[in-house]
């Protein structure tokens, strides 16, 4: 009996239900963080410095329905979007998608275990500093900037 194919492997992002949409996000928390894009160079920098909801020990937004209210600058991904965000983690299931490749083989939705983004070193560190505790100028976020993506 042949076994059905995921639906991130049949489906446009277009055509996914919220479910599906919303089951793609692997956790990882790098999209709740500050970078800094050179847009001259192209490159993106990290910072460990976490969103005012960002919950840094869950690594998950604490008001996710009402995101996009409390914080100015957070981003609605949608399938229209997401391809040009080049700010998004390159490990990030959205992004990987839309530029047509798979999930990598750490992803929970296919190994069934939500800490395997912990286990596969792709989520952001414990370590994190939430912008509540910051005054975020732009020399703040230079000195903070971790790596390049």
């Amino acid at each position: 009996m042949a076994r059905e194919k995921p639906f991130w492997k049949t489906k446009k992002l277009s055509e996914m239900t919220e479910a599906e949409w919303e089951s793609l996000c692997d956790g990882c928390g790098r999209c709740c963080i500050y970078v800094l894009h050179n847009e001259e160079t192209d490159e993106v920098f990290e910072t460990d410095i976490a969103c005012t909801l960002f919950d840094i020990k869950r690594r998950r937004c604490t008001d996710y329905a009402n995101r996009m209210k409390q914080v100015k600058d957070c981003v609605q991904l949608t399938p229209d979007n997401v391809g040009a965000l080049k700010w998004m983690p390159p490990s990030c299931a959205y992004r990987r998608l839309a530029e047509g490749k798979g999930l990598p083989t750490w992803h929970p939705l296919r190994t069934g275990d939500k800490n395997s983004v912990v286990k596969a070193k792709i989520a952001v560190s414990p370590d994190l500093v939430s912008e509540n505790d910051l005054e975020i100028t732009d020399e703040l976020l230079e000195s903070r900037i971790t790596g390049a993506r």
